[in-house]
């Protein structure tokens, strides 16, 4: 085991250093990732660096049925926010029913969430029901 030591002024660095590049269809290069320990420990060596092949990260499965349906809907209410946020008629009973909500146990605290809450709702009940 190797240790990591950085030059004057870093302390650490907890991430991603390096990615592979992807160069006419292949890639190039390795994932390089530091981590820095934040638990409580006696070692002074608190810092490791990891390599990676650049294949990894690759999917080695097909889709599954609920995976595809999941990003279906995910895409479907996505569309179906951005629309409603810019439709001005809409936006007024939608700020009064977000307030109304907002303060009650289990309540969406951002307009955003509530947005989401509502069209997958909808969502769901014109595709499940």
């Amino acid at each position: 085991m190797g240790k990591v030591t950085y030059s004057s002024g870093i302390e650490f660095v907890n991430g991603s250093l390096a990615k592979p590049k992807k160069i006419d269809g292949h890639n190039h290069g390795d994932y390089l990732i530091a981590t820095h320990r934040t638990a409580a420990t006696q070692n002074p060596n608190c810092t490791r660096l990891y390599i990676r092949k650049a294949d990894t990260y690759v999917r080695t499965t097909p889709l599954s049925t609920k995976e595809t349906e999941a990003r279906s809907r995910f895409e479907a209410v996505a569309k179906a926010v951005k629309a409603r946020k810019a439709d001005l008629m809409q936006m007024s009973t939608d700020q009064q029913a977000f307030l109304a909500q907002k303060d009650q146990a289990g309540g969406k605290k951002t307009l955003r969430a509530y947005l989401w809450l509502v069209c997958g709702q909808e969502y769901d009940s014109a595709h499940n029901g």
